[in-house]
Parts: structure tokens; C-alpha cells; sequence
């Protein structure tokens, strides 16, 4: 007597891992899909961001990202769209104080997942008179709030005011002078600055901070802290004592 033997069904799909693709098993049918088609499922890679800068009115301001796997590109101003900015390189002619932003990319590959850069800040001195004269140095307003220390103590936004390493990371103490301040240039009086020098010499005051003589770096940073109300427009500060 001849037993007949049944029949198993092969499942709607079984997937089968391989180390050089997927056999995806339909109904019937084997399909291969090889590593050449896995390989195109790759987010971009960003290996060069965007840095913070300063630089003065009327001048140029160039940002620039690097990254692999990725051939689009779309430049934002405080979260905003820049229309036609869709280059690797966003460069800002004639820069005013409006110009003044946090400025980002989204970077993609053909039309997939988009991948952010950071948001780099540009800063943009609207007057200077060298020599250890005044600086007037406006920037965008982060409202991003935390606390830290006595000074600045709680806080709702800030803005900070640095310069990259090829512009010589902050603003340097002009020869001959004997002042070296920053005050708020904005007219208030409840804001908190900070300074930071590149020998890693800090310090915090209110509305007006002042500097050691004889400091102890070269260079410094500066960053407004406010305590509540962060302004909506483009903010400045007051450097003297420094060079543009």
C-alpha cells in the first residue's frame, strides 16, 4: 500500500539572511536581492559641519557641510527654507545685520531621509573703530533655557558671539589700550554676560563684564544671557578694547 505523502506549503514569504544579500522566497518563487540594492538604503554621512563665525558689515559670510552618500542639499535661516540655497556651500553677499541667523542644512540623498547639520551662528559687526575703539556686534537670540551657577543663574535665551579657529577664535585685546569690557548694546538691564578666553580664563557680570589688566589670553568670546523675554530680533553687544 502506497502512502502518499503530504504536501507542505511553502509560507506566503520566508526571508533568508546571506552574507551578500536577501533570498526572499514568494509563493513559488526565489527572488535575489543582492548587496548592490542593499547598499543604496544609506542615510548621508555629515563629516564636516558648519561653524560659527563673525564678520563684518558688508563683507562676505561663507558656510559650508561636507558629507558622503548625500546629493541634496537645502540651506535654513533660523529654521526657515532659503529659497534656491541648495548647495553644498551657502555663501551670504554684502552680509547686513539682518543677516545675522543660526543657519543650518538638511542634507538628503535623492529625495530619502533628511539628515540636519548643527545650526551655526553668524554674527555680523554693523560698526568698529579700530584700534581698541568700540565694537558693536549683533546676533540671533537662541531660546534655549537652563541654569548654571550665580551667574548666569537661570536663564530663557542667549547669544553667543565667537569666531572660528581660522578668524582667530574670538576677538583679540587691541594693543595700547587699558579697558577691555563687553556691555549689553541693547538698552536692558537684566541680562547676564559672560566671558570666555581661549587659555580657558572666564568670567560673568551683569549687563557689563570686564576683563582683567592684564588679561590672561589673547582672545576672548562673549555670550548674553537672558533671564526672561527673549527678543525676537537680532541683538547686539558692545566690545571695547578689542580688535574688529
Amino acid at each position: 500500500m502506497n502512502q502518499k505523502i503530504p504536501q507542505v506549503k511553502t509560507p506566503h514569504i520566508i526571508v533568508l539572511a546571506a552574507i551578500t544579500g536577501l533570498i526572499i522566497i514568494t509563493g513559488n518563487k526565489i527572488q535575489a536581492q543582492s548587496a548592490d540594492d542593499l547598499d543604496q538604503i544609506v542615510f548621508p554621512t555629515i563629516t564636516a559641519q558648519p561653524v560659527d563665525q563673525a564678520v563684518p558689515a558688508g563683507s562676505n559670510a561663507v558656510l559650508t557641510v561636507q558629507a558622503v552618500n548625500a546629493d541634496s542639499y537645502q540651506w535654513q535661516s533660523n529654521g526657515v527654507a532659503l529659497e534656491g540655497q541648495t548647495n553644498s556651500t551657502l555663501t551670504i553677499e554684502k552680509v547686513g545685520v539682518s543677516a545675522a541667523a543660526s543657519y543650518s542644512c538638511n542634507v538628503s540623498q535623492s529625495g530619502g531621509d533628511v539628515v540636519p547639520t548643527r545650526a551655526a551662528s553668524l554674527s555680523v559687526a554693523a560698526a568698529s573703530s579700530p584700534g581698541g575703539g568700540q565694537i558693536i556686534v549683533y546676533g540671533s537670540p537662541k531660546a534655549s533655557g537652563g541654569t548654571q551657577g550665580t551667574c548666569p543663574g537661570k536663564y530663557a535665551g542667549y547669544i553667543s558671539f565667537t569666531k572660528t579657529a581660522a578668524q582667530g577664535w574670538g576677538w583679540a585685546i587691541a594693543s595700547g589700550t587699558t579697558i577691555f569690557k563687553a556691555s549689553d548694546g541693547g538698552g536692558r538691564t537684566d541680562t547676564k554676560i559672560a566671558y570666555s578666553g581661549i587659555n580657558c580664563d572666564s568670567g560673568c557680570n551683569q549687563t557689563s563684564v570686564t576683563i582683567p589688566n592684564p588679561p590672561y589670553s589673547p582672545v576672548y568670546r562673549f555670550t548674553i544671557f537672558f533671564p526672561n523675554n527673549v527678543p525676537t530680533t537680532n541683538y547686539p553687544i558692545v566690545l571695547t578694547g578689542f580688535n574688529p
